[in-house]
């Protein structure tokens, strides 16, 4: 539905209905239900697509648009009020408020109580307004039999007779939905337990129209970490958003699909897996719950185990200095991506290949550089000007002699290199600095603290 973002549960939805097409060799199909003109906007339909895109849930065929269908929703309408399924109602909105005042005060749910069910359509005022509503079954029961509910049996004297065109002659959501799946050959639908009610009365319409009902699996909803339903203080935002904030989709479906759905204790598993793996038998039927630190953890997993070109791709993206130090970025992204949880931590981590000189030193490491401390540096970058070797085994073996000989505790020198060669905490070990960054450099950044 176009009236806002793609949002967490309905990507998760989407997730579960693609990977089940996946699995079974079948089509994922994708209709933006845009029947309610007032509320749909092109922005939502946008960011639903490019969510989507993003995601990598790609739909087969041609992106299907539900208004466009109205003429055949109307068709179907007037197919029903020939058959007597349905009728014309002529109740004013103010009369159908008075129907729903009474039933309250009287302990009932408020609904349309039948008036024009049976009535005469002549015994209307001519050219008044009216709705068409369905003569829904007023006794006996509705069943659906749930793929992940079970067996879910519905009173049918619960249900009013709902609109299925309005006044203005637009078709309504819950008729729009039915003709729409029949015409396209849905034979499955995948949707939150919150539609539940909705899947007896459309079970209603394929029954009255004398068509094959798909199989249901509505999936229970998602909430917070705290038990309560899933909020923006949650999370609860839209795809784009967890796309800015550095998550990479490959983790994202993981994830999701690990919300309600399971296979064994395996928490980490790629795209190929989930395909293979996925079925509506392994849903479960309690609410999952969103934590942004498991996402964290299973994002880190997936940056471990993403080919690194593509990473250095993502990392320049984020900071365009960095294209001029691709060979060093290259070299160091196996370092990098096992320390960082989202993509931008991979830019900050990288920024010091791109630092200009002098390097400006943050407040707290300042103070290492200091009276003590920097003969140590200095005589520690003539060593190292010395080095043939420049590779990060042979740095190490270096500083690490330096120190034993005077007796010096990593704690002590390592801040001082951090602070001359980098200028903030923010960065892998001072070993692989220092053999990442060019010999001269790396020297020259030494250098520019000792001579200060």
């Amino acid at each position: 539905s176009p009236t806002g973002f793609l949002h967490i549960g309905g990507a998760r939805t989407a997730l579960f209905n693609w990977a089940f097409a996946r699995h079974h060799g079948g089509m994922f199909l994708l209709r933006i239900e845009d029947t309610d003109r007032a509320r749909s906007t092109q922005e939502a339909i946008d960011a639903i697509l490019d969510g989507m895109a993003w995601l990598g849930l790609e739909a087969d065929g041609e992106v299907f648009y539900q208004h466009a269908n109205a003429p055949r929703h109307v068709e179907i309408v007037e197919q029903l009020l020939a058959a007597g399924k349905a009728y014309k109602c002529f109740c004013t909105q103010d009369e159908v408020e008075a129907m729903r005042e009474k039933a309250r005060a009287e302990g009932k749910p408020p609904r349309y109580d039948g008036t024009w069910r049976d009535r005469n359509p002549s015994d209307a005022p001519a050219d008044a307004p009216f709705v068409v509503r369905f003569k829904a079954p007023q006794s006996g029961e509705t069943i659906i039999d749930d793929a992940v509910q079970g067996q879910v049996t519905t009173a049918n004297e619960q249900f009013d007779d709902l609109i299925l065109l309005r006044s203005d002659g637009t078709p309504t959501y819950m008729l729009s939905v039915v003709v729409d799946d029949h015409d396209m050959g849905v034979t499955h639908i995948i949707r939150g337990d919150d539609h539940l009610t909705n899947a007896a009365r459309q079970a209603q319409i394929y029954d009255a129209l004398d068509w094959d009902i798909p199989q249901f699996a509505h999936i229970p909803l998602i909430h917070g970490a705290d038990g309560a339903k899933l909020s923006k203080r949650h999370g609860a935002l839209g795809v784009e958003a967890y796309r800015d904030m550095g998550y990479v989709p490959e983790a994202m479906r993981n994830y999701l699909a690990r919300l309600g759905w399971s296979h064994g204790d395996d928490e980490v598993f790629t795209t190929a897996q989930l395909i293979e793996w996925f079925g509506l038998e392994a849903i479960g039927k309690s609410p999952a719950r969103f934590d942004t630190e498991k996402l964290d953890n299973v994002n880190a997993q997936h940056l471990n185990m993403a080919d690194d070109a593509a990473l250095v791709a993502e990392t320049i993206a984020l900071n365009g200095a960095l294209a001029d130090f691709e060979a060093q970025l290259t070299a160091a992204m196996p370092l990098l991506k096992d320390r960082a949880t989202r993509l931008p931590d991979l830019a900050a981590d990288a920024a010091f290949l791109a630092a200009k000189r002098p390097i400006t030193v943050d407040d707290k490491l300042q103070k290492h550089l200091n009276e003590e401390n920097l003969p140590h540096l200095a005589a520690l970058a003539q060593k190292l000007e010395n080095l043939d070797d420049w590779s990060r085994d042979a740095i190490e073996s270096l500083i690490k002699a330096y120190m034993e000989a005077n007796e010096l505790k990593m704690g002590k020198l390592l801040p001082v290199f951090r602070a001359a060669l980098v200028g903030s905490s923010q960065s892998p070990g001072i070993f692989d600095v220092l053999a990442l960054l060019d010999k001269t450099e790396a020297l020259a950044r030494l250098n520019d603290q000792i001579t200060g």
